[in-house]
């Protein structure tokens, strides 16, 4: 911690770093790669300006709190309260250091340091330099709860990863073959309340990843198509390339990664970015590499058991969702086998979710 401070200065930086992560919520899903961070200005115990990151290539939340405030004036008495560090180098759009420094806004309180390499410290350098007096880790747990995506991509190099799964009472996630073929229509084991949700999840995430043999069972879509938001990264392991092309995820209207093992350019298609790995050793690290050279910050993994496994079994993942029906399969997929802490249970109609944080991996 920077700064003198007294115990109810303490209380009035908390209370207004809680509504700098209030508002960042609301850039959830729009604002990768960039960081989803919250600032408020407040002078003379009063918020004068707010803002939130804009979606990727427009402003910082920064910029569109001094942008909101009406009196500019203000700023030369006031505090800037943001949840990350702000940026000292040029990206999308100038430093954020530099636009609080020229308004000469004299406190700023800072919820974390920016982890990302071309930050990290430097904001709070060039601040300070300027004779800003700051103060930082106020509610640094909450900001980094809230900052998770973005933080397990820059210090453990890999996505943000939720798994997801629908299970029934009996504990399948998949009916046997033989009750596909005798009904090929979809066996939902989840209410519509449920299945909106997932598709509300979709739109948080940057991707949704998916193995093969989901992709030939169930054509998938892997849109939002019952909420509104924006459709993730499709990233689809097909290994040999089984998937054809008549399938949703060749379709060109959403973006779609696929991971496989061929690397013959005459078998690959126009229909998506294709990446080569090695499938035979440390796939799911292999997978996460990818994506993290992909620039992809989060996914939600939706696919098979086997593929739901893998990621349990090498330890690459970061929260669980889990419904769980009132329906029986009595035979056919058994659900994946998984230990976690609970953080959340919700009964949705007749619909159990369960979510589980990975507290192996659980640093943030």
């Amino acid at each position: 911690m920077q700064g003198a401070e007294t115990p109810n200065t303490r209380a009035i930086d908390e209370k207004y770093m809680r509504r700098c992560i209030q508002i960042a919520t609301c850039g959830l899903g729009k604002t990768a790669p960039n960081p989803m961070v919250g600032a408020v200005i407040v002078y003379n115990n009063t918020i004068i300006g707010e803002g939130y990151t804009s979606p990727f290539g427009g402003a910082h939340a920064e910029v569109n709190a001094i942008n909101s405030v009406k009196d500019k004036n203000l700023l030369k008495k006031a505090t800037l309260y943001v949840t990350l560090e702000p940026c000292s180098h040029y990206g999308k759009t100038p430093p954020c250091a530099d636009l609080i420094t020229e308004h000469k806004i004299p406190k700023v309180v800072i919820g974390l340091k920016d982890p990302h390499v071309k930050v990290a410290g430097k904001g709070i350098i060039k601040l300070e330099n300027a004779g800003c007096k700051v103060t930082t880790g106020v509610l640094q747990e909450e900001c980094r709860e809230h900052h998770k995506r973005f933080l397990t991509f820059h210090e453990k190099k890999r996505p943000y990863i939720i798994l997801k799964w629908a299970e029934t009472s009996d504990g399948f996630i998949a009916p046997s073959k033989e009750m596909r073929n005798t009904n090929p229509e979809p066996f939902w084991i989840t209410n519509n309340i449920s299945r909106q949700l997932v598709h509300k999840w979709r739109s948080e995430e940057q991707g949704i990843l998916i193995g093969t043999n989901t992709a030939l069972e169930d054509n998938p879509k892997l849109d939002v198509r019952t909420w509104s938001g924006k459709n993730p990264i499709r990233i689809v392991l097909d290994k040999n390339l089984k998937i054809p092309s008549s399938f949703h995820i060749h379709e060109k209207k959403q973006s779609t990664i696929i991971i496989t093992s061929i690397n013959n350019l005459d078998k690959i298609q126009e229909t998506g970015d294709y990446k080569h790995i090695d499938f035979s050793k440390n796939a799911t690290y292999n997978i996460c590499e990818t994506l993290h050279e992909s620039n992809i910050q989060s996914i939600i993994v939706e696919g098979g058991s086997m593929t739901l496994q893998s990621f349990i079994d090498t330890n690459l993942w970061d929260e669980a969702r889990i419904f769980k029906g009132n329906s029986t399969f009595d035979n056919g997929v058994k659900a994946p086998t998984i230990k976690g802490t609970i953080l959340h249970r919700q009964q949705l109609i007749n619909d159990q979710l369960t979510i589980l944080r990975n507290d192996q991996e659980h640093h943030i």
